[in-house]
């Protein structure tokens, strides 16, 4: 076996048949899930039983990071649009047009995560907007937004997954 063949077998771009793939989007939803707006839940959860050290760290993270995420998305917000479209379009055309496995993999990750961020500048803007009054809640909300959009990803790319890996084993 020469390094070639050691090395295509390692990287495999075969996605959806790969332990490594199903890894990764475990921990992007894990991740997703447990961060809200930059701030880690348990201190959401902490917060809302009444401990007075978390809630104001939870307060002063919470105006921290809204005003971090508004900042760059009055910033950068519509340079990021056009390049997340331009790379979400050319994923799209090269995963299910050219019929690119790894392009396909590609959007079930990056999509998400693009429709998360604008979730979060949604909830940024609304907590400017409200003074962050019912922070605990309004963060609480957004994490179970973030779930559900979660278990719809997940559930899409298991399936699309599950396509792909039979309509190629029966190729073979």
């Amino acid at each position: 076996m020469d390094f070639l063949d050691l090395v295509t077998q390692v990287i495999d771009l075969r996605s959806f048949s790969n332990l490594w793939y199903w890894i990764v989007l475990a921990i992007l939803w894990s991740t997703l899930s447990h961060w809200v707006l930059g701030i880690p839940f348990h201190l959401v959860q902490r917060a809302r039983r009444g401990d007075e050290d978390s809630l104001r760290d939870l307060q002063t993270l919470a105006e921290i990071n809204t005003r971090r995420i508004l900042d760059f998305a009055s910033v950068s917000g519509t340079t990021m649009v056009a390049s997340s479209a331009f790379v979400i379009t050319s994923l799209v055309v090269l995963g299910w047009v050219y019929r690119v496995e790894f392009c396909q993999a590609l959007v079930l990750l990056v999509l998400p995560l693009i429709l998360v961020t604008a979730l979060s500048i949604r909830t940024a803007t609304i907590l400017r907007e409200t003074g962050f009054e019912n922070l605990a809640l309004r963060l609480r909300n957004h994490r179970l937004m973030v779930q559900g959009m979660g278990v719809v990803f997940i559930f899409l790319t298991a399936f699309w997954g599950m396509y792909v890996n039979v309509s190629v084993s029966r190729l073979y």
